[in-house]
């Protein structure tokens, strides 16, 4: 198996992880020839992916793990919490991991900011992507923290390339 790559992205809502992982994972599929996978974080619990009443749906609630597979997709239901290789082992195969949040993960991350900088997160930041509405003469980044432009996703492609995790 050839070697497969994880980074995770993480931020304040609304600052732009969403835009910046779909192109990110669209420049690897389409200009490098990757196969992606991506994980969200969904920390309140609010992510909703059936009809009640339908079939899948009351499976689901029997509180089973579930798949619904048809000839365009497979989708699974599970009411417990994974590890990070037991979600890379859901997918299969394919070349990088995006991770939308869950900070405490052992991967090299990527926070991402518009027009300030949360110190908070600077124990969990490996790169920081901002535009220009950052003024990063304002903070006091901590030591080996690449800076990255928010809006040049060629030179997050690279960035992950050089420091995303073998897993």
């Amino acid at each position: 198996m050839e070697k497969r790559l994880a980074v995770a992205f993480t931020g304040p809502s609304n600052s732009g992880k969403t835009t910046l992982i779909l192109k990110v994972a669209r420049k690897l599929i389409h200009e490098h020839g990757k196969e992606v996978a991506i994980v969200k974080n969904d920390p309140k619990d609010k992510a909703r992916f059936d009809v009640p009443g339908k079939d899948s749906y009351r499976f689901s609630d029997t509180g089973a793990e579930v798949v619904v597979t048809s000839p365009t997709r497979t989708t699974y239901f599970s009411h417990r919490h994974r590890t990070l290789d037991e979600i890379a082992a859901l997918f299969g195969n394919f070349d990088v991991l995006l991770v939308e949040g869950l900070k405490n993960l052992p991967l090299p991350r990527i926070s991402i900011f518009r027009e300030r900088i949360d110190p908070d997160y600077f124990p969990y930041m490996n790169a920081l992507a901002v535009d220009d509405t950052v003024r990063l003469g304002d903070y006091d980044l901590p030591e080996g923290v690449a800076v990255l432009d928010l809006n040049d996703p060629d030179a997050v492609v690279e960035w992950i390339f050089t420091h995303a995790k073998e897993i």
